[in-house]
């Protein structure tokens, strides 16, 4: 059974559109949806480059195509047919590029495209059960196939995102550091500079001034 329906720009992971009633059955729904922000944070990075890509969490898993420089992905069951998940994609990519392809690149705010929901619930209705006719005729149809699509780990692939934020935190940190220890050396090497010239200074001072008084008491 499909529970959640995504779609988000790779370029920069803004999401576009998405399931409006999705999880709300769905126990840690949040959870589910926070790892799949997770996933077009990666995506958007480059990382996970597969344009097809199945991903386990749970008891659950993901699917997802990209076309476009957009992202579809649903959430399954993993007892749901895989082949039935990414022709519900396929139908929803032909829709959204139809309906609303020549905006995505212009989309400036989140979920721009949130009217979309309403074919997702459509589309989602035809492929809940998998015994109809329709579906049964889908799941044989010799000529789409997803033996080759690749199925991954959860933790597999958000891990490479995180070890990527945490090498970038990593070395913020010592960017500042740095430039703290860099300010710190200065202002040492000025009060040595201080240490070492100012009793001079103070010498030439009182010789200035008895020379002064000199000049001016003779």
């Amino acid at each position: 059974m499909v529970k959640m329906t995504m779609i988000a720009r790779v370029t920069d992971g803004l999401p576009l559109a998405e399931g409006l009633d999705d999880g709300r059955d769905l126990r840690d729904a949040e959870m589910y949806k926070q790892q799949v922000k997770a996933l077009f944070k990666n995506l958007s990075r480059g990382q996970n480059e597969a344009s097809r890509m199945s991903i386990e969490t749970g008891p659950y898993v993901f699917h997802y195509i990209i076309e476009g420089r957009v992202c579809y992905l649903t959430m399954c069951d993993r007892a749901y047919p895989k082949k039935l998940a990414f022709q519900y994609l396929e139908d929803l990519k032909n829709e959204f590029e139809r309906v609303n392809g020549a905006q995505i690149e212009t989309a400036a705010r989140p979920y721009a495209f949130i009217k979309f929901d309403t074919f997702i619930q459509k589309t989602k209705k035809l492929y809940q059960d998998t015994r109809t006719q329709r579906n049964i005729a889908k799941l044989n149809d010799e000529l789409y196939e997803v033996h080759q699509i690749m199925t991954r780990n959860v933790q597999e692939v958000l891990g490479v995102g995180e070890k990527l934020d945490q090498v970038s935190e990593m070395s913020s940190r010592l960017t500042s550091e740095s430039r703290i220890y860099a300010d710190k050396a200065k202002d040492l090497n000025r009060q040595a500079l201080i240490r070492k010239w100012a009793p001079v200074a103070i010498v030439l001072g009182v010789v200035f001034v008895v020379f002064w008084l000199k000049t001016k008491l003779w």
